[in-house]
């Protein structure tokens, strides 16, 4: 497993921000840890959206600084539950809340950090105040050196693409062939790829072959044609053997699955398969996982992501899918920072308590940020990764408020490096809505709306209220993704 949520002690307050959150995340403390960190998968009833309830399986995480001061996970840069709760809302339905992880709705939308000098992170913290309340919200930002794809280190990448019969669906497996065709026109001549295609069985339909022969690369893509079952155990091992055999110590090895999740044949749990995937994980063979359809196998895409050194992607439109392949995935294919983890160290003297927004099965003891034994996230170029805190602050207080600290490893040599900033009270911004970054306030909506959807709580707010915020926020922003998520909550509204 990546890693291990811990045993979190309820703190119940009655008034204030993280009580309005009414959110089920993991703020991590230097207590102990339980187990799995898996969501049962979620029957009918459970879908339903509870109008004060939060999904089953989850409890509240609000941490009391007397007891709980750090707050420790590894990092992710998922953003496949957006996605797939994008594509939803548009079809006229409401997410099934236990899909919704708002860290990945945040990260999913561009950040404006400024990047490091080098191949560590940089640490970006700020944070705004809630007027007339002793509540505020607080950001941390990490964010990667970008590369140019041309200057990368080749790249050996193996595709495991789902032809069974659910992917004969208009936008399933026409829009992954569409989407290969056109990242094998992006790759260079010193990267290899091989393509394993799987429904009943798995078949390989091209061995490591060096870009210099595209066009057989591109026949076989054509092959790809849907048929049969669903057993994705079987084309995920596949792919990882193949990955092994070809594997390339100066180059970067990776696994893009490409399937709607759906498995039906074969061993369908995702504990079993990621059991399996781990060896190879550890063998320095990181894991995309793209999701496509209507009807997606959320849970095991992104477990299997996570527990396999990798990201979760979902992509439901031509749009989506160039911005992934041709765009996001040549740029981002080398590993930055393998392991990666944060810690945020609170004040008692100044923070209350505190609260994570998402995160919930990122979450590790403070023990383990220094135990390089222990796995984090696998970040690549020109990545950010974004977490928000509810914070209930002391009468007055003053002085430092948290010290946020990354740790991570050397994708080469595995040696570990540290980077960290610390955040001042008097240094929060007055109001969230006046004067503050428009990253911030959008950061604070995206995340807002992500946790009404789940849990119908979000600073207090309503989808009016975050509607008006979002017009607003749209108006002042060039970023598309601004106005589309607008355009969301008016959906929301709609069906809600």
């Amino acid at each position: 497993m990546r890693c291990r949520p811990l045993a979190i002690r309820p703190l119940a307050i009655s008034v204030g921000l993280a009580a309005l959150l009414g959110l089920a995340a993991c703020g991590g403390s230097g207590g102990s840890s339980s187990g799995s960190a898996a969501r049962a998968p979620l029957s009918d009833t459970q879908r339903q959206p509870a109008p004060s309830a939060s999904p089953a399986g989850t409890q509240e995480s609000e941490q009391d600084t007397t007891k709980a001061q750090i707050s420790t996970f590894a990092l992710d840069v998922d953003t496949a539950s957006y996605g797939y709760a994008r594509r939803t809302l548009q079809e006229g339905r409401w997410p099934a809340p236990g899909e919704i992880r708002p860290e990945e709705w945040v990260n999913a939308f561009g950040q404006d950090y400024a990047q490091p000098s080098d191949d560590g992170f940089a640490v970006h913290v700020d944070g705004a105040r809630l007027p007339g309340r002793d509540e505020a919200v607080l950001r941390v930002g990490l964010q990667t050196r970008a590369s140019d794809s041309a200057a990368r280190r080749p790249a050996n990448l193996t595709f495991v693409v789902d032809v069974s019969g659910s992917m004969a669906e208009t936008g399933r497996l026409d829009l992954v062939k569409s989407a290969l065709h056109k990242l094998l026109d992006q790759l260079a001549p010193g990267d290899q790829v091989s393509l394993v295609a799987f429904s009943d069985q798995a078949e390989v339909l091209a061995s490591m072959t060096p870009l210099t022969a595209r066009s057989q690369l591109h026949a076989a893509v054509d092959e790809l044609a849907t048929a049969g079952g669903t057993n994705l155990q079987s084309g995920v091992l596949a792919g990882y053997r193949e990955a092994s055999q070809a594997f390339r110590a100066a180059a970067t090895n990776r696994v893009v699955l490409l399937s709607d999740g759906l498995a039906n044949q074969g061993d369908t749990e995702w504990r079993s398969i990621v059991e399996q995937v781990k060896e190879y994980a550890g063998k320095q063979v990181t894991l995309l996982t793209v999701g496509v359809g209507r009807d997606y196998g959320d849970e095991l895409m992104e477990q299997l992501a996570d527990n396999g050194d990798g990201m979760a992607v979902y992509v439901d439109s031509e749009q989506e899918a160039e911005k992934v392949f041709t765009t996001q995935l040549p740029a981002t294919i080398e590993v930055r920072a393998r392991d990666a983890k944060a810690q945020v160290v609170f004040n008692p003297s100044v923070v209350e308590s505190y609260q994570l927004i998402g995160y919930e099965n990122r979450a590790m003891s403070a023990e383990e940020f220094r135990d390089d034994s222990r796995d984090g996230g696998e970040i690549g170029p020109g990545h950010s990764v974004t977490a928000l805190y509810a914070l209930h602050l002391k009468p007055g207080a003053r002085g430092q408020l948290a010290q946020a600290t990354v740790r991570w490893q050397d994708p080469d040599t595995r040696a570990a490096s540290e980077a960290g900033k610390s955040l001042r009270a008097d240094e929060l911004n007055a109001s969230i809505w006046t004067g503050t970054p428009v990253r911030l306030q959008v950061d604070v909506v995206v995340a807002a709306f992500a946790v009404y959807l789940r849990d119908r709580k979000a600073f207090g707010l309503d989808l009016p209220a975050l509607r008006e915020h979002a017009g607003r926020l749209a108006r002042t922003s060039e970023d598309p993704m601004v106005a589309e998520l607008a355009t969301l909550i008016d959906k929301a509204r709609s069906v809600g």
